[in-house]
Protein backbone atom coordinates (compact mmCIF):
# COMPACT_ATOMS: atom_id res chain seq x y z
CA UNK A 1 0.00 0.00 0.00
CA UNK A 2 2.08 2.92 -1.23
CA UNK A 3 1.14 6.43 -2.32
CA UNK A 4 -2.45 7.61 -2.50
CA UNK A 5 -3.51 4.35 -4.20
CA UNK A 6 -6.89 2.68 -3.69
CA UNK A 7 -9.46 3.32 -1.00
CA UNK A 8 -8.23 3.42 2.59
CA UNK A 9 -10.70 2.53 5.33
CA UNK A 10 -10.52 2.83 9.11
CA UNK A 11 -13.27 0.97 10.98
CA UNK A 12 -14.76 1.71 14.39
CA UNK A 13 -16.93 -1.00 15.91
CA UNK A 14 -18.43 -1.34 19.35
CA UNK A 15 -21.62 -1.79 21.34
CA UNK A 16 -24.37 0.77 21.80
CA UNK A 17 -23.26 3.81 23.77
CA UNK A 18 -19.53 3.16 23.42
CA UNK A 19 -19.08 6.51 21.68
CA UNK A 20 -18.22 5.18 18.25
CA UNK A 21 -20.50 7.52 16.27
CA UNK A 22 -19.16 10.70 17.86
CA UNK A 23 -15.59 9.41 17.67
CA UNK A 24 -15.96 8.43 14.00
CA UNK A 25 -17.29 11.87 13.05
CA UNK A 26 -14.55 13.68 14.95
CA UNK A 27 -11.77 11.43 13.63
CA UNK A 28 -12.98 11.83 10.04
CA UNK A 29 -13.03 15.62 10.50
CA UNK A 30 -9.46 15.66 11.81
CA UNK A 31 -8.22 13.48 8.94
CA UNK A 32 -10.26 15.30 6.29
CA UNK A 33 -12.01 12.02 5.39
CA UNK A 34 -15.65 11.00 4.96
CA UNK A 35 -17.54 9.14 7.69
CA UNK A 36 -19.97 6.27 7.07
CA UNK A 37 -22.71 5.68 9.65
CA UNK A 38 -23.77 2.11 8.89
CA UNK A 39 -26.26 2.07 11.74
CA UNK A 40 -28.20 4.75 9.89
CA UNK A 41 -28.36 2.43 6.89
CA UNK A 42 -30.03 -0.31 8.94
CA UNK A 43 -32.41 2.25 10.41
CA UNK A 44 -33.24 3.38 6.88
CA UNK A 45 -33.96 -0.23 5.94
CA UNK A 46 -36.28 -0.40 8.94
CA UNK A 47 -38.01 2.79 7.83
CA UNK A 48 -38.41 1.36 4.35
CA UNK A 49 -40.16 -1.69 5.79
CA UNK A 50 -42.49 0.56 7.83
CA UNK A 51 -43.31 2.82 4.89
CA UNK A 52 -44.06 -0.08 2.57
CA UNK A 53 -45.96 -2.07 5.22
CA UNK A 54 -43.49 -4.96 5.01
CA UNK A 55 -43.21 -7.24 8.01
CA UNK A 56 -39.68 -6.59 9.37
CA UNK A 57 -39.49 -10.29 10.24
CA UNK A 58 -39.72 -11.12 6.51
CA UNK A 59 -36.08 -10.85 5.50
CA UNK A 60 -36.49 -11.79 1.82
CA UNK A 61 -39.27 -9.20 1.36
CA UNK A 62 -37.19 -6.45 2.97
CA UNK A 63 -34.18 -7.41 0.85
CA UNK A 64 -36.33 -7.26 -2.29
CA UNK A 65 -37.49 -3.77 -1.34
CA UNK A 66 -33.87 -2.72 -0.79
CA UNK A 67 -32.98 -3.81 -4.32
CA UNK A 68 -35.58 -1.36 -5.61
CA UNK A 69 -34.55 1.52 -3.34
CA UNK A 70 -31.11 3.10 -3.18
CA UNK A 71 -29.81 3.93 0.29
CA UNK A 72 -27.07 6.53 0.20
CA UNK A 73 -25.98 9.79 1.82
CA UNK A 74 -25.90 13.47 1.08
CA UNK A 75 -22.14 13.97 1.33
CA UNK A 76 -22.40 17.76 0.99
CA UNK A 77 -23.41 18.14 4.64
CA UNK A 78 -21.53 17.17 7.80
CA UNK A 79 -22.21 14.62 9.07
CA UNK A 80 -23.58 13.08 5.85
CA UNK A 81 -27.38 12.73 5.84
CA UNK A 82 -28.99 9.38 5.06
CA UNK A 83 -31.34 9.25 2.05
CA UNK A 84 -33.82 6.82 0.53
CA UNK A 85 -33.90 7.21 -3.26
CA UNK A 86 -32.50 10.72 -2.85
CA UNK A 87 -35.00 11.71 -0.14
CA UNK A 88 -33.48 12.86 3.19
CA UNK A 89 -34.88 10.73 6.02
CA UNK A 90 -32.62 11.66 8.92
CA UNK A 91 -35.37 12.35 11.46
CA UNK A 92 -37.70 9.59 10.32
CA UNK A 93 -35.17 6.80 10.98
CA UNK A 94 -35.12 7.71 14.71
CA UNK A 95 -38.82 7.10 15.42
CA UNK A 96 -39.71 4.19 17.73
CA UNK A 97 -41.33 2.35 14.81
CA UNK A 98 -38.26 2.65 12.58
CA UNK A 99 -35.92 1.76 15.45
CA UNK A 100 -37.87 -1.39 16.29
CA UNK A 101 -38.01 -2.39 12.64
CA UNK A 102 -34.27 -1.79 12.24
CA UNK A 103 -33.46 -4.21 15.07
CA UNK A 104 -35.53 -6.87 13.32
CA UNK A 105 -34.34 -6.37 9.73
CA UNK A 106 -30.67 -6.27 10.81
CA UNK A 107 -30.89 -9.93 11.85
CA UNK A 108 -31.65 -11.17 8.33
CA UNK A 109 -28.76 -12.48 6.17
CA UNK A 110 -30.42 -11.18 2.99
CA UNK A 111 -30.67 -7.65 4.36
CA UNK A 112 -27.14 -7.63 5.75
CA UNK A 113 -25.74 -8.93 2.46
CA UNK A 114 -27.48 -6.12 0.57
CA UNK A 115 -26.24 -3.40 2.92
CA UNK A 116 -22.72 -4.83 3.11
CA UNK A 117 -22.57 -4.53 -0.68
CA UNK A 118 -23.74 -0.92 -0.42
CA UNK A 119 -21.14 -0.16 2.24
CA UNK A 120 -18.34 -1.58 0.09
CA UNK A 121 -19.63 0.42 -2.88
CA UNK A 122 -19.51 3.59 -0.81
CA UNK A 123 -15.93 2.81 0.24
CA UNK A 124 -14.96 2.39 -3.39
CA UNK A 125 -16.49 5.78 -4.19
CA UNK A 126 -14.84 7.57 -1.23
CA UNK A 127 -11.11 6.80 -1.15
CA UNK A 128 -10.59 7.87 2.48
CA UNK A 129 -13.31 6.62 4.81
CA UNK A 130 -13.97 6.15 8.52
CA UNK A 131 -16.71 3.52 8.79
CA UNK A 132 -18.49 2.84 12.08
CA UNK A 133 -20.92 0.14 13.12
CA UNK A 134 -20.96 -3.30 14.68
CA UNK A 135 -19.37 -5.51 12.01
CA UNK A 136 -17.23 -3.13 9.97
CA UNK A 137 -13.81 -4.49 10.92
CA UNK A 138 -14.93 -8.07 11.42
CA UNK A 139 -17.06 -8.58 8.29
CA UNK A 140 -17.33 -5.63 5.90
CA UNK A 141 -13.74 -4.37 5.83
CA UNK A 142 -11.57 -7.08 7.44
CA UNK A 143 -8.49 -5.65 5.67
CA UNK A 144 -9.07 -2.07 6.85
CA UNK A 145 -5.94 -0.08 7.65
CA UNK A 146 -6.91 0.07 11.34
CA UNK A 147 -9.80 -1.78 12.97
CA UNK A 148 -10.86 -0.18 16.24
CA UNK A 149 -13.17 -1.66 18.85
CA UNK A 150 -14.54 0.90 21.33
CA UNK A 151 -16.02 -0.31 24.60
CA UNK A 152 -17.17 0.96 28.00
CA UNK A 153 -19.00 -0.48 31.01
CA UNK A 154 -22.70 -0.86 30.37
CA UNK A 155 -23.54 1.52 33.22
CA UNK A 156 -21.49 4.29 31.61
CA UNK A 157 -22.97 3.58 28.20
CA UNK A 158 -26.46 3.90 29.66
CA UNK A 159 -25.61 7.23 31.32
CA UNK A 160 -24.31 8.55 28.00
CA UNK A 161 -27.47 7.51 26.19
CA UNK A 162 -29.68 9.16 28.80
CA UNK A 163 -27.70 12.40 28.51
CA UNK A 164 -27.96 12.20 24.72
CA UNK A 165 -31.72 11.72 24.81
CA UNK A 166 -32.26 14.44 27.40
CA UNK A 167 -30.25 16.80 25.21
CA UNK A 168 -32.63 15.99 22.36
CA UNK A 169 -35.66 16.68 24.55
CA UNK A 170 -36.54 13.01 25.11
CA UNK A 171 -37.22 11.57 28.56
CA UNK A 172 -35.51 8.33 29.57
CA UNK A 173 -34.96 6.51 32.85
CA UNK A 174 -31.46 5.21 33.57
CA UNK A 175 -32.57 1.72 34.65
CA UNK A 176 -34.77 1.35 31.57
CA UNK A 177 -32.01 2.46 29.22
CA UNK A 178 -29.44 0.20 30.89
CA UNK A 179 -31.69 -2.84 30.49
CA UNK A 180 -32.36 -1.93 26.85
CA UNK A 181 -28.61 -1.73 26.19
CA UNK A 182 -28.00 -5.10 27.86
CA UNK A 183 -30.73 -6.61 25.68
CA UNK A 184 -29.25 -5.01 22.56
CA UNK A 185 -25.80 -6.36 23.47
CA UNK A 186 -27.17 -9.89 23.77
CA UNK A 187 -28.92 -9.61 20.42
CA UNK A 188 -25.90 -8.10 18.66
CA UNK A 189 -23.46 -10.63 20.08
CA UNK A 190 -25.72 -13.62 19.52
CA UNK A 191 -26.99 -13.11 16.00
CA UNK A 192 -25.90 -15.67 13.43
CA UNK A 193 -24.86 -13.18 10.75
CA UNK A 194 -22.49 -10.25 11.37
CA UNK A 195 -22.40 -10.55 15.17
CA UNK A 196 -20.79 -7.86 17.28
CA UNK A 197 -17.27 -9.03 18.04
CA UNK A 198 -13.71 -7.83 18.28
CA UNK A 199 -12.20 -7.75 14.75
CA UNK A 200 -9.17 -9.91 14.11
CA UNK A 201 -6.11 -7.74 14.67
CA UNK A 202 -8.29 -4.97 16.06
CA UNK A 203 -7.31 -2.27 18.54
CA UNK A 204 -9.42 -2.05 21.70
CA UNK A 205 -10.00 1.42 23.14
CA UNK A 206 -11.77 1.60 26.50
CA UNK A 207 -13.71 4.86 26.49
CA UNK A 208 -15.31 4.69 29.93
CA UNK A 209 -12.90 7.10 31.63
CA UNK A 210 -12.01 9.19 28.58
CA UNK A 211 -13.77 12.21 27.16
CA UNK A 212 -14.39 12.48 23.44
CA UNK A 213 -11.29 14.53 22.71
CA UNK A 214 -9.07 12.05 24.54
CA UNK A 215 -10.61 9.16 22.61
CA UNK A 216 -10.14 10.86 19.26
CA UNK A 217 -6.57 11.88 20.16
CA UNK A 218 -5.77 8.22 20.72
CA UNK A 219 -7.47 7.07 17.52
CA UNK A 220 -5.78 9.75 15.44
CA UNK A 221 -2.30 8.89 16.74
CA UNK A 222 -2.80 5.23 15.84
CA UNK A 223 -4.19 5.98 12.38
CA UNK A 224 -1.44 8.45 11.49
CA UNK A 225 1.19 5.97 12.65
CA UNK A 226 -0.37 3.30 10.42
CA UNK A 227 -0.48 5.69 7.47
CA UNK A 228 3.20 6.50 7.95
CA UNK A 229 4.14 2.84 8.36
CA UNK A 230 2.49 1.94 5.05
CA UNK A 231 3.56 5.17 3.34
CA UNK A 232 0.01 6.20 2.61
CA UNK A 233 -0.84 9.86 2.22
CA UNK A 234 -3.83 10.96 4.29
CA UNK A 235 -5.38 12.82 1.35
CA UNK A 236 -6.89 10.88 -1.54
Amino acid sequence: MNGSGPSVVVTIDGPAGSGKSSAAEALATRLGWQVLDTGAMYRAAGLLAVERSIDPANGPAVATALRDCRIDFDWSVSPPEIRLDGRPVGDAIRTPESTAAASSVAAHPEVRSSLVSSQRRIAAEHPRLVSEGRDQGSVVFPDALVRFYLDAPVEERARRRVRQWHGAGRSAGLAEVEEAIRTRDRLDEGRAVGPLRMPSGGVVVETGELDLEEVVDRLERIVRAALAEHRIVAEA
